[in-house]
């Protein structure tokens, strides 16, 4: 059961709306279920002599009181609106039903708590089977506004009471820390356009998208301009900076032809100019975040490391650093399907996508603390080649880490954080899947010789011992004989490079040891390779490749956004 709080200062506009037909025709049987009294409120939907004037008029009562007492100025926002809508798949609810869920609703906003006689008036309107509308005027009988601070918290605590009682599908606690859900006529218009998201919906996925690539508040601006998404920006009176911005999207227009804009606080609410200014600094630092990448490989190796790291941030019992990390974990997952060029894209983008809200709770996040997983996700944006099995490494920690930040949500209490993490690990799992199962099938494919392996299988019980039997049993043992060849082509001690990379993390609860002891192999860098750049660097010659900035992202591609204008 969902309550959705907001306000505004048209009490007869909503009334038309409540009991009027709808954008659609989708209102069947408009009328009041509940109300502060209900022989005194004219019901519309019932009573054919009562009219949309009168009920606002009541409605509007100590209202007007009370604008006469302000000398003809009436209390800003007065009019409190929530819809409660029932789940897909909850049984009805009788008239009765609603009525009571009304009743404690507005008792828990403190808009009208149960044997106050001075308490603000409300009506409750039933115009469809899963769902009600709360509409009350935000002034008491006594003049003074009422205590509404947390209102939607409560509502939403109180929704879940209910829930339980009612028999109905138990949803998940939030913590006002989610996005806004796209208003009914945001729903119907992106139908109406044949859409599959609504305007909000995509504007946020660009903005993640774009922030996520970019270096400085300034690109963050001009890589927005330049998908087509308009920009508008609200500068201070004095110092002139920036200190608020709007977006709308390319061809989103209202009846009168105007764009229709969304702050970005409106999108999300890490999305705000200050929340983007604590990981986006004003100017750029090429030192911090260099745009030439001397090694091609270097960009995944320095991500999936940083991914390596930020689990154990998350076990460290340190949680602004660790909700740092999974904002910065967010942004990573948008680089990763911006880079990736597999089939297994789509489900990135998914987990990307699902993940914006695990990457963000009521616990405020050092950002600083993340600046290595951050600075290397960057370095994906501007990387220009996929180099196969360490993409699927990465992919490998991403799954891990996701796993680790379901848990790190589930122990906090944070249940809708914890389950959008659930379903980016499950897309994570799918995309692994797709890329790596060739994968390890080629390595299989190309195992060395039996002698080789005989050898690797000496330095697997010698490196570690504990595990040996379970990793030589593992089904992908052949593949990791060929990842061992090619590491020790590379200048690797097969057995001193084991023993590493077991003791990274445990390996007791992993599956498929052999697999796991594959992927962080894989992601050692070539020591023979380094060398040789080092002694170039050295004799005055650096090897370094130019990287162009990126001016978009995947989520934010120009043809993908023609398909949904």
């Amino acid at each position: 059961m969902v309550p959705d709080v907001s306000t505004g200062s048209d009490s007869r506009g909503l009334i038309v709306y409540l009991f009027g037909p709808g954008r659609r025709d989708e209102h069947t049987d408009p009328h009041i279920v509940a109300a502060w009294d209900m022989a005194g409120a004219p019901d519309p939907g019932r009573d054919p002599t009562a009219t949309y004037t009168q009920l606002a008029k009541r409605l509007d009562h100590h209202v007007d009181l009370r604008t006469r007492e302000l000398g003809g100025k009436k209390p800003p926002q007065h009019v409190w609106h929530c819809p409660v809508r029932t789940a897909p798949g909850d049984r009805y609810l009788t008239d009765a039903e609603w009525a009571e869920v009304a009743r404690r609703v507005v008792h828990a906003a403190a808009i009208a708590p149960e044997g106050d006689e001075k308490a603000c008036r409300w009506i409750a309107v039933r115009h469809a089977d899963d769902h009600i509308h709360i509409m009350a005027t935000t002034v008491r009988a006594d003049g003074r506004r009422p205590r509404t601070h947390r209102d939607r918290q409560r509502a939403q605590a109180e929704c879940r009471k209910i829930e339980a009682e009612f028999g109905l599908r138990r949803l998940k606690p939030g913590d006002l820390t989610a996005p806004r859900t796209p208003t009914g006529a945001e729903r119907a218009k992106a139908e109406r356009q044949g859409q599959t998201v609504t305007a909000r919906h995509w504007l946020r996925e660009q903005a993640y998208a774009v922030a996520a690539a970019v270096r400085t508040e300034a690109d963050y601006f001009t890589v927005l301009q330049s998908l087509g998404i308009k920009v508008k920006t609200r500068l201070g009176p004095e110092t002139g900076d920036v200190i608020g911005y709007s977006l709308a999207a390319p061809g989103d227009t209202n009846a009168a032809g105007e764009f229709v804009w969304y702050g970005g606080s409106k999108l999300a609410p890490d999305l705000s100019i200050n929340r983007l200014r604590e990981h986006l600094p004003d100017q750029e630092v090429v030192a911090d975040c260099p745009r030439y990448v001397a090694d091609p490989t270097g960009a995944w190796r320095h991500t999936t490391t940083a991914i390596h790291a930020a689990r154990t941030v998350l076990d460290s019992g340190d949680d602004a650093a660790a909700q740092g990390h999974l904002a910065a974990f967010g942004d990573a997952l948008y680089n990763i399907a911006s880079a990736t060029t597999g089939p297994h894209r789509a489900e990135l983008q998914a987990a990307a996508m699902a993940f914006n809200r695990a990457r963000r709770s009521a616990t405020r996040a050092d950002h600083q603390a993340a600046t290595a997983l951050r600075k290397a996700a960057k370095e994906l944006a501007y990387a220009s080649n996929e180099p196969g099995g360490l993409a699927i490494a990465l992919l490998f920690a991403t799954m891990h880490l996701a796993h680790a930040a379901t848990k790190w949500h589930e122990q906090r209490g944070h249940a809708q954080q914890a389950a959008a993490a659930e379903e980016a690990l499950s897309h994570l799992q799918a995309g692994y899947q797709q890329a790596a199962t060739p994968a390890l099938a080629d390595l299989a494919h190309r195992a060395p010789r039996a002698a080789t392996a005989r050898r690797y299988e000496q330095d697997v019980r010698a490196a570690l011992p504990d595990h040996a039997d379970r990793i030589l049993a593992d089904p992908t043992w052949t593949a990791l004989t060929t990842a061992l060849a090619h590491a020790e082509t590379a200048g690797h001690n097969p057995r001193r490079l084991l023993t590493e990379v077991g003791t990274q993390r445990e390996l007791d609860s992993a599956e498929h040891p052999a697999e796991v002891l594959n992927w962080r192999i894989t992601a050692q860098p070539n020591r023979r390779t380094q060398a040789a750049r080092s002694r170039s660097t050295i004799s005055g010659t650096p090897s370094m490749s130019a990287k162009p900035h990126p001016s978009a992202t995947p989520a934010a591609r120009p043809e993908e956004r023609s398909r949904h204008r």
